[in-house]
């Protein structure tokens, strides 16, 4: 998997499990592409790709954001980015020989310990 591609995934799972929360900074692109051994393109396209899916968002000259408000998507919009994901899972799992069954299984297993720690995350906060 491409090196922006893990970033991406990575704060992706930080917001979902409450790690980031919403209006939280994020490393600046020269800070995280230093502290990753990355070039500071890959890390400009993560948060360019991540402000387009409305994750982040950039505020000139204060800096870059988890984005406020993640429901701007209609419910429509939201089912569509989750079956293109799960369709990539459904290659993947054909492709390994997993059956339906234990792709289910996986995709409970994960959902489940994703909100756990979110839930855990919000209960330390308060």
């Amino acid at each position: 998997m491409p090196i922006y591609r893990q970033i991406i995934d990575q704060v992706k799972y930080q917001v979902a499990t409450g790690v980031l929360r919403q209006g939280d900074k994020v490393p600046s692109v020269r800070q995280l592409a230093g502290e990753l051994a990355v070039n500071q393109n890959t890390i400009l396209k993560v948060y360019n790709e991540l402000c387009r899916e409305n994750v982040l968002k950039i505020e000139r000259g204060s800096g870059t954001f988890v984005a406020a408000d993640r429901q701007t998507l209609s419910a429509a919009e939201r089912k569509k980015t989750v079956a293109n994901v799960l369709r990539e899972a459904a290659v993947h799992a054909i492709h390994l020989d997993v059956t339906l069954e234990q792709t289910r299984d996986l995709l409970e297993k994960e959902y489940h310990a994703i909100k756990s720690a979110e839930q855990k995350s919000r209960s330390k906060e308060k």
